[in-house]
């Protein structure tokens, strides 16, 4: 059974930004993200396309790649789509293609590059979103819930990483039994 003496990086080694705790309700939401955001970068981190591209079981599309892949194109609908009203394709899914992001992974360098690229720029339009947003009641239209606030975005977005990062756990430990972090 892995122990905390296990994780892959020493604690004093760990990349990632520690989320405030104190401070507005808007640096919080967004140290909290950005901490979800860096867990992801550093589950992947190591691996070549091969690695990131194994599934966690054989009837699963679920793997480090897609995942990558899944949350460009889920930070692209939240904060493009959504939150700017843009209208513009998601990179790499679509109503025609809903799995794409999970289905159409292979381990060639290209394609993770590619979708680091992707993720990376859609991470960094949110960010830019987010700063410039004059509060967290900023609203944009959801075609199920209806108007949603930047407020609600931000707690969804870290709910959306945190289930993720646990797949991601599972699947970098089957990898190469790196666990923590």
């Amino acid at each position: 059974m892995p122990k905390f003496a296990d994780v892959f990086l020493p604690p004093e080694l760990d990349p990632r930004t520690e989320p405030p705790v104190t401070g507005d309700e808007k640096s919080l939401l967004v140290g909290f993200l950005r901490w979800q955001r860096e867990t992801l970068e550093l589950k992947c981190s190591g691996l070549d396309a091969a690695a990131l591209c194994a599934r966690s079981v054989e009837f699963s599309g679920l793997s480090l790649l897609g995942l990558v892949r899944h949350l460009a194109d889920v930070e692209h609908q939240w904060f493009r789509e959504r939150m700017a009203g843009e209208d513009t394709p998601r990179r790499f899914s679509g109503a025609d293609d809903p799995d794409g992001a999970f289905d159409h992974v292979a381990p060639d360098p290209d394609l993770v590059a590619e979708a680091w690229q992707a993720w990376r720029s859609e991470v960094e339009y949110a960010e830019q979103f987010v700063m410039k947003a004059e509060s967290l009641d900023v609203v944009g239209g959801d075609p199920w819930r209806g108007e949603v606030s930047l407020r609600f975005v931000l707690v969804h977005m870290i709910e959306e990483y945190a289930r993720h990062n646990g797949h991601a756990d599972l699947l970098r430990q089957g990898i190469d039994g790196a666990v923590g972090q």
